[in-house]
């Protein structure tokens, strides 16, 4: 069976398919996090605070991880692309529909809705990208397509945001504009995307069917048995809840504890998508040579060691982006693998979304939800200081967990052993 998929692999489809799905993703960041930097402009026209940035910011993020995992079993049972097209149509325009909020209420139903769809298209997107890859270059390929994230949303969103703040008439008007490239990776993705084996196939015989139906009746009950499947729902929680604390907490830990001055603050911050961005190609690809629990073991004890320098040196500017920069390499490296490679070899080609999308999504909704609201409580009765403590305990959590995974790439594990897709 392994022979076989080898033999047929179509390695056209894989060039034109991973790139797309990478920019796909990228859109999904970029429409993500645009709102943070316009949001010092939008909250003087519409009345807001920093205590409702908090609370948008959180909705998305639980919307994002409940519908990972649940349309990640949608798509196991009736393919990627009739989800992945409709998901970025509709999220492109919701984030179009984000300049037209007239305040609070508005804006919470816009972001949540958008937590909807590009949660689906999260978890769909990476079992596509798996389905479309070659064994031996998955883990560098799934850390390309979620590579993009990082950078469109966190390291090129600001630049592009503040740049056509300077060209349009105003903010409504930068939402319109970036809404614009979904609709177009949309029509490609619907021109190139394959529908998986075990959705398009006419020609099984009934044993064939009737396992498949087993299958599908309880993929729950599958998925929970995988004991990878299972720690990569816990170290999610730890590394977005490192990760999305820094990413809110930061800017005002730079302005307000460090004392830097706002372009200072943009300078450093920008450390994390570029950082992030070349963490999850680069950790992926290493992870294929090595294997995946060893590069997680050696990504998180370096991190630790990071942050724990990053937090005690003072206002260095230049020092300061370069630990956030390889802090975001590791950490978003490391997200990439637990997200993706780890969970996914780890079950039958079938469950592939299913197996993404619930560790995404428990990881989305613990780790992007609730512990920056965590993080806000703390920096108001503690000190904005005290958070970095926050996002030190979610790496020592995924320390520990990594130490437990079984390894699951293809390169380190024996012939007939893993699970392939």
């Amino acid at each position: 069976m392994r022979e076989n998929m080898l033999n047929k692999w179509d390695r056209s489809y894989e060039k034109k398919s991973v790139p797309l799905l990478a920019i796909g993703f990228g859109l999904v960041g970029l429409d993500r996090w645009i709102i943070s930097p316009l949001f010092p402009v939008m909250m003087n026209d519409l009345n807001l605070n920093y205590q409702d940035l908090g609370i948008i910011v959180a909705i998305t993020g639980v919307f994002w991880g409940l519908f990972s995992i649940i349309m990640g079993g949608v798509s196991d049972k009736v393919g990627r692309r009739v989800i992945l097209v409709p998901a970025m149509i509709i999220f492109s325009l919701l984030v179009g529909f984000t300049g037209l909020a007239a305040g609070l209420m508005s804006l919470l139903f816009i972001r949540a809705a958008m937590g909807v769809f590009e949660g689906a298209f999260c978890s769909v997107s990476v079992a596509a990208t798996a389905e479309a890859s070659h064994p031996k270059r998955r883990g560098f390929n799934m850390g390309v397509q979620q590579s993009t994230f990082a950078l469109f949303g966190l390291g090129l969103g600001p630049i592009i945001a503040t740049q056509l703040l300077g060209i349009v008439p105003s903010w409504h008007w930068v939402f319109a504009v970036v809404a614009v490239p979904g609709l177009i990776v949309a029509y490609l993705l619907h021109r190139t995307i394959r529908e998986p084996d075990h959705v398009m196939s006419n020609s099984l015989d009934k044993s064939q069917l009737s396992e498949m139906g087993k299958t599908e009746r309880a993929p729950w009950i599958k998925i929970f048995r995988s004991r990878n499947v299972n720690l990569s729902m816990i170290g999610l929680i730890g590394i977005m809840c490192c990760v999305f604390v820094l990413s809110a907490m930061l800017p005002n830990y730079f302005t307000d504890y460090l004392h830097f001055s706002v372009a200072q603050m943009g300078f450093v911050i920008s450390g994390i998508g570029f950082g992030g961005f070349l963490g999850q190609l680069i950790l992926p690809g290493i992870s294929d040579l090595l294997g995946r629990k060893t590069t997680l073991i050696a990504a998180f004890i370096l991190a630790i060691i990071v942050l724990l320098i990053f937090m005690n040196i003072g206002a260095q500017l230049v020092l300061l982006f370069m630990l956030l920069f390889i802090l975001a390499l590791l950490a978003f490296g490391s997200l990439c693998l637990m997200a993706g490679p780890v969970p996914v070899e780890s079950v039958p080609p079938s469950l592939a979304a299913s197996a993404a999308g619930i560790p995404i999504g428990i990881g989305e909704i613990f780790g992007g939800g609730v512990m920056p609201a965590l993080s806000g409580f703390i920096a108001q009765n503690y000190g904005i200081e005290k958070t970095l403590l926050l996002a030190l305990g979610g790496l020592i959590v995924c320390l520990g967990i990594v130490c437990f995974i079984k390894e699951t790439a293809p390169t380190k594990v024996k012939k007939g052993n893993a699970v392939s897709i």
